[in-house]
């Protein structure tokens, strides 16, 4: 049975399908105008693509509810094809694409724990841990001199292969924390 939703019912967070996509609700303003008929004007995120869109609904109009649901993982192995993950419950093995894991693939190391997000049987979308250690293996001369106000910055290549601005004083086997969500660097451990 699937539920579905009035307009006037949606509200942040609530996971919808529209346009045939699972999407979030980021926020959602409901409308009476004087005249007229009422209508709901609705932000949402899709969850494949990623992509956020406002539209408006007419208060007649009826969203189903998105079968999506979140999955605790570890991350175990890739095969440069497919990284494999198991379920933290279950126990049961999970095998996702290059394709859905994009730039995430670089701040999985062995034993990351991650939330895998399900719809039809397939994962659509990774969330990582907000930040990660991991080792710079090589490093660039760097790339902005000091200031009186800042420290110079430079390229440092990660173990997991992924190149972010460091500060000039970080060293090869330096171990450092980065933001997944920023691709950015935080400190050094």
């Amino acid at each position: 049975m699937t539920q579905d939703y009035s307009i006037n019912m949606l509200k942040s967070g609530l996971k919808v399908i529209i346009f045939n996509q699972p999407c979030i609700i980021q926020n959602s303003k409901f409308v009476k105008p004087g005249k007229g008929q009422a209508f709901a004007r609705v932000k949402f995120k899709s969850i494949l693509s990623g992509k956020i869109v406002e539209t408006t609904f007419k208060s007649t109009d009826r969203l189903k509810k998105a079968n999506v649901h979140d999955i605790k993982s570890i991350y175990l192995y890739n095969d440069h094809k497919l990284w494999y993950f198991i379920n933290s419950i279950t126990f049961e093995e999970i095998s996702i694409s290059k394709k859905i894991l994009n730039s995430k693939r670089f701040f999985l190391t062995p034993q990351s724990k991650c939330l895998l997000t399900i719809w039809k049987n397939n994962t659509i979308a990774i969330v990582l841990e907000n930040f990660v250690s991991l080792i710079v293996v090589k490093t660039t001369p760097a790339l902005q001199k000091k200031s009186l106000n800042s420290s110079g910055i430079k390229l440092a290549t990660l173990s997991t292969g992924i190149s972010i601005k460091v500060p000039e004083f970080i060293k090869v086997n330096d171990l450092i924390k980065i933001d997944t969500r920023t691709c950015s660097y935080i400190s050094r451990l």
